[in-house]
């Protein structure tokens, strides 16, 4: 995920983080999805980032959407799926089909959903160096506190983009 340095995910109600994230951290994100076979994500996040996505045969992407069936015409096999299910039955189902780990990109739902359940082993963030005052948090509800160790850190750019690396206990 990337925030702003006060913590938030998007600038005010403007949803594409494109406009103020870096191109190192843009740069960053794409190379991660690149290394993972397994993306999830929410609708709102799936509807922000639509242009930017570019399906393969060698990457599955989920979607969560409490109504999957809006979304079936766009569902391609074994590329993109719409899914309502509970964090654990789509993990159980995942896992069922090979998958052993994935890549969780948001929104703050699902980010909230997962780490709830217990699913988040991993946080990594990028922290732009611009500050917002009003936008989406990180998670989209109230969370237990977790205590995170600090895996890697690293300067991106001049600007003082910093990507972090965190272990969830």
């Amino acid at each position: 995920m990337v925030v702003s340095a006060d913590g938030r995910t998007t600038k005010g109600d403007d949803p594409n983080i494109y406009t103020w994230t870096s191109q190192e951290d843009q740069d960053h994100f794409f190379s991660l999805i690149a290394e993972n076979n397994l993306i999830i994500m929410g609708r709102k996040t799936y509807l922000a980032a639509g242009d930017k996505i570019r399906l393969s045969a060698e990457r599955k992407r989920v979607v969560l959407t409490k109504n999957p069936k809006l979304y079936a015409n766009l569902a391609v096999k074994g590329q993109l799926e719409f899914s309502s299910e509970q964090p654990l039955d789509l993990v159980s189902r995942l896992e069922d089909d090979g998958f052993t780990h994935a890549l969780l990109v948001g929104g703050g739902t699902v980010n909230w959903l997962f780490l709830q359940s217990g699913l988040v082993n991993e946080l990594l963030l990028t922290i732009e160096p611009v500050i917002f005052g009003a936008g989406n948090g990180l998670f989209g509800g109230p969370i237990d506190a977790r205590k995170l160790e600090l895996l890697e850190q690293k300067q991106l750019n001049g600007q003082g983009t910093l990507m972090m690396r965190y272990k969830v206990h």
